[in-house]
């Protein structure tokens, strides 16, 4: 199975839409399934100004592949050793006291100063710090700077509702978040940044921008709120394979395990051969269509691990094996997409593009304009 994909005209649109923003692309989950080293630099050649990531192996991976611009890493389990991503140049966002403590104590041990965003928490519930420990959390920030050993440089904070642009909730998070920038202030710490909006924020609110906005999977092409439309933008990722094999069979013939299809009529088949350990979800058995020369053919009878099984129709068919069928990609040739998917499987695109896996291979085009 193949996966193909491009980048950088999408982060361009986010970049568009940031306004006066700078923006970082966010390429966690090895690029949102995308390749993180590969996204992170069409992203910076559309005009990202910085990185994202969860945790400091995604951020050092960055690095070991020759990626030298800003990179924040901001998830972190206890115990985690902050002395590599210091050494790095990679900046730390922390939750905690004990994560401050942590990376204090790495800044120490390397002599390096630590570049550090405070993430605090604004209604999440989730990472960050909660505003009942604020205070504290500042003035453990304010003895870190005057002992040199880090840079305070953004305060952050992550959205619950911006997929909803009008829920009145993003307004209090942001008013919340514009609180404790300005307490930050009174107790003496300065953040050069702060940044609260996501892609869905970035595309739909821009009055929520701050100084910088993180858009992660605006970058990939995909709607933030697909009840919004597309938004302009275009899915890069085409996951596709050969057909493998083409057979005929009769009437009243079943396929698959437990025979959960049985043919009406006599028809032709085709094997494509990727399954659920491929990203192919056994849920989707009967229900997903691909789309071989041209036209949408339905998947039927039981995903397999490593295969699954679509009907050609009766009579002569125009597949041949070796023929390629796309299972999803931007929709712009009638193929399906990753939000079809996500609909037949109740959840969210996010998840569709990240699951391709196992004999998965990638491959990347440069970006194309497609005419309305």
């Amino acid at each position: 199975m193949t996966l193909s994909s491009e980048v950088s005209a999408e982060t361009a649109s986010s970049c568009e839409h940031a306004g006066r923003a700078q923006v970082m692309a966010v390429v966690k989950a090895d690029g949102y399934g995308h390749g993180a080293t590969r996204a992170a630099r069409a992203a910076l050649a559309g005009g990202a100004a910085e990185l994202g990531v969860a945790t400091v192996a995604e951020a050092l991976a960055l690095r070991a592949d020759g990626i030298t611009a800003p990179v924040l890493a901001w998830l972190h389990p206890p115990g985690i050793d902050f002395g590599p991503a210091l050494l790095a140049d990679v900046e730390i966002a922390v939750s905690s006291e004990r994560q401050l403590d942590e990376l204090l104590d790495a800044a120490r041990r390397t002599g390096r100063t630590a570049t550090v965003t405070l993430k605090v928490d604004t209604g999440l519930n989730r990472n960050g710090v909660h505003p009942s420990q604020y205070p504290s959390m500042l003035a453990a920030l304010g003895r870190a700077v005057a002992e040199e050993a880090i840079r305070p440089r953004g305060l952050m904070s992550h959205m619950v509702f911006a997929d909803q642009p009008a829920n009145p909730v993003n307004d209090l998070q942001a008013q919340r978040f514009s609180e404790m920038l300005a307490q930050a202030g009174a107790q003496g710490v300065r953040f050069e940044v702060a940044h609260l909006a996501n892609s869905s924020a970035t595309m739909s609110r821009r009055d929520l921008a701050f100084d910088l906005v993180r858009p992660g999977v605006a970058v990939y092409g995909l709607s933030p709120v697909p009840e919004l439309g597309d938004m302009g933008l275009i899915p890069a990722m085409t996951v596709k394979c050969p057909v493998a094999l083409v057979k005929s069979i009769r009437a009243g013939e079943s396929v698959s395990y437990g025979h959960t299809w049985t043919a009406e009529r006599d028809t032709n088949l085709a094997l494509l051969p990727v399954g659920y350990a491929d990203g192919v979800f056994r849920s989707l058995g009967g229900r997903l269509e691909v789309l071989i020369n041209g036209k949408r053919r339905p998947g039927v009878g039981r995903i397999c691990m490593d295969q699954f099984v679509v009907d050609l129709g009766p009579g002569r068919t125009d597949v041949a094996e070796g023929d390629e069928a796309i299972l999803f990609g931007p929709g712009t040739g009638g193929e399906p997409t990753a939000q079809d998917w996500a609909d037949l499987l109740g959840t969210i695109h996010y998840e569709v593009v990240t699951s391709p896996r196992g004999a998965t291979t990638r491959t990347y085009r440069e970006a194309q304009t497609i005419e309305p």
